[in-house]
């Protein structure tokens, strides 16, 4: 493991067969002044004309090559591993950055010493057309946990992390092909406060059809998967316990009734059986067992 160099940003791209969109998010990175940076894409085993296009930047980033894809989670912690700052930003390959984003992240970092993982707002974009979220999609500040429990609350592309707080919770979770982001910001927000800046530096574009909300199918099933690991493996207090289950039981019941209807009994007896176990957990003393060695950055 290399030395971490003070206030350089690790920024980190996964793409796959995107070459028609990364280069827009690439140029989107290296416009960012007032901040010192290292740009790491990782190429997912792309076999369109990404790598050729990522090639023609010379040294302006490193290029991560893996020859067989696997997955965003993969990509990341194959950035994560590499990277050299102590601070890490992800950018997915459709998305953008507006001017200014890492500069305002690292101001807010240090007005607030105390804070280790902050994000910006963000504007939508889909198929093209600007669509505003609801309310209940608007980003928290603070102590959140009870919202992340929720919905998926932060943005990959719009958060920054002190690389010690993938230390402290370990890599994003590689047996989940979706919902990783999801899994990962409960694994940090049941231990520490999320920032936020307020203002729109993201350009957040969906509506495409190699979304992994367009091609995995079912992402109910790995929420609920994340929430079950969350109740086994993290040191909840009771209250954050209590509210894990219920927000379990809650999903569990939801999309087992949605797998009776389409006939998927065995699906649905899964997802019951989630819900009753954390049925009884919500009784049990909270687990207070260290959290498993993940080997990071060793």
């Amino acid at each position: 493991m290399k030395k971490a160099a003070p206030d350089l940003v690790s920024v980190i791209i996964p793409t796959r067969n995107r070459a028609d969109m990364v280069r827009e998010a690439v140029d989107s990175v290296l416009v960012q002044k007032g901040a010192a940076f290292e740009l790491i894409v990782v190429d997912d085993g792309s076999d369109d004309g990404t790598l050729r296009l990522l090639d023609s930047y010379g040294d302006a980033l490193r290029i991560l090559r893996r020859e067989r894809p696997g997955g965003v989670s993969a990509a990341r912690n194959a950035g994560l591993m590499a990277a050299r700052g102590d601070w890490i930003a992800f950018l997915d390959s459709d998305d953008l950055w507006l001017p200014g984003k890492l500069r305002a992240q690292l101001d807010y970092f240090r007005s607030r010493p105390d804070m280790r993982i902050c994000q910006t707002d963000e504007i939508w974009i889909h198929k093209g057309r600007r669509r505003n979220p609801k309310r209940y999609h608007a980003k928290p500040s603070g102590w959140c946990f009870a919202r992340l429990l929720e919905r998926c609350l932060v943005s990959p592309s719009a958060v920054m992390v002190h690389r010690s707080l993938f230390e402290e919770v370990g890599l994003f979770d590689e047996s989940l092909p979706a919902c990783e982001d999801y899994d990962m910001w409960l694994r940090i927000g049941c231990r520490h406060p999320i920032g936020l800046v307020p203002k729109p530096l993201v350009v957040k574009r969906g509506g495409h059809g190699d979304q992994l909300s367009v091609t995995v199918p079912a992402l109910d099933r790995f929420r609920l998967r994340a929430l079950a690991k969350l109740l086994e493996t993290e040191t909840l207090s009771p209250v954050q316990r209590d509210q894990t289950a219920r927000m379990l039981r809650h999903k569990a019941q939801i999309y087992a009734s949605g797998c009776l209807k389409r006939g998927k009994v065995e699906e649905a007896a899964w997802a019951l059986r989630l819900a009753e176990k954390a049925h009884e957990g919500t009784n049990r003393a909270p687990d207070s067992s260290p959290v498993p060695e993940m080997g990071f950055w060793r």
